[in-house]
């Protein structure tokens, strides 16, 4: 039951993580556009809470720095769960 449990945490922030890396390939891409594009939109909606919570925990990051540090970590904790997937 831990190892599900560990493999699902993993899932949903391997998913999150995919969904910040598109949003920024899609921020290059898009330019100025990627406001009114369908797919930025939603990979904006699936990323608002973990964006929002670094928001709250760093207040001195703005912008793309929010994103960036989101994405940092969520690649901590995935590795983390990783790890700890391996030892049990």
């Amino acid at each position: 039951m831990t190892l599900f449990l560990i493999s699902a945490a993993r899932a949903v922030i391997e998913m999150l993580g995919l969904c910040l890396i598109g949003q920024g390939a899609l921020h290059v891409l898009a330019g100025r556009g990627r406001e009114s594009n369908r797919i930025y939109q939603l990979f904006a909606l699936i990323t608002r809470a973990p964006r929002q919570l670094v928001a709250a925990i760093m207040p001195g990051f703005t912008g793309r720095a929010t994103g960036v540090a989101c994405f940092v970590i969520l690649l901590l904790l995935w590795l983390g769960l990783a790890f700890l997937r391996k030892i049990i």
